[in-house]
């Protein structure tokens, strides 16, 4: 079943007979004796796909960039209520829809892109403060030993220009 579900198997299956005997989501969890919210959640699944909402899909699905700003411009516009649109592009719950919808309208366009998986790359961290010095005094040092050896090939070749 769904993992995160606070209903068990028999509750669920439960539940839908109840639903399918015209019980709504509120008379179903007080007979039940369970969360109404666990409950109401179910129906809709069950109002979506009749018995198929106790069957789990098995694998997590990924949706486009492109598909989700449809869906969610359709919704917002008022074309189509979460439940139709679930029910026509076969998404799992009408509350998918509101999800996009509500991070679409918090976040623009950009939080329906694709998020990269895993954990963000590193910036490339400046050296201690130690290293810093450290790098500095070589780098000060090279340049002097530079303008030492310059010195001393031109002071060579004069030497030698005067006993041509």
């Amino acid at each position: 079943m769904y993992p995160h579900s606070s209903l068990s198997r028999e509750q669920r299956e439960a539940a839908v007979v109840l639903f399918g005997a015209g019980h709504g989501a509120v008379s179903a969890a007080a007979r039940l004796e369970v969360s109404a919210s666990a409950v109401r959640t179910l129906r809709d699944r069950w109002l979506l796909r009749g018995p198929g909402a106790l069957i789990m899909k098995p694998t997590k699905r990924s949706y486009s960039f492109e598909f989700k700003l449809d869906v969610v411009l359709r919704f917002v516009a008022g074309q189509a209520t979460a439940a139709e649109l679930a029910a026509e592009h076969d998404l799992s719950s009408p509350k998918q829809v509101k999800n996009w919808a509500r991070q679409y309208r918090r976040d623009g366009e950009d939080a329906l892109r694709p998020k990269r998986e895993g954990r963000p790359p590193r910036e490339p961290q400046p050296p201690p403060d130690g290293e810093t010095a450290e790098l500095e005094r070589l780098r000060t040092e090279n340049l002097r030993l530079s303008a030492e050896n310059a010195y001393l090939k031109k002071l060579r070749a004069l030497k030698e220009q005067g006993r041509g």
